[in-house]
């Protein structure tokens, strides 16, 4: 039981920083961006890093200047750091 739920666990965290890859690739090429995959890889991935690009623009790093988009960044980070904390306490019981 355990094995599975940290599986899914696992899975789940992949898939959505596979999506944010797509996302940031589909960045890079905006006519995709605007196709029906395109939009459905935003949907998927838009509450992950919108939150996430609000914070960095009120931060210092931030502003309506900044040339390099960091959120997919932190966004990992963050997905890995839950992913860690999720396995363990499923291991723990």
């Amino acid at each position: 039981m355990k094995a599975t739920l940290i599986d899914a666990v696992l899975l789940f965290g992949r898939a959505l920083e596979m999506l944010i890859f797509a996302r940031v690739i589909l960045s890079w090429v905006p006519q995709f961006a605007k196709n029906a995959f395109g939009r459905l890889i935003y949907a998927l991935t838009d509450p992950i890093i919108l939150p996430i690009r609000a914070l960095i623009a009120k931060s210092p790093l931030g502003g309506p200047g900044m040339m390099l988009d960091l959120s997919p960044f932190i966004a990992y980070a963050l997905i890995e750091l839950l992913r860690m904390v999720i396995v363990s306490v499923i291991r723990s019981f």
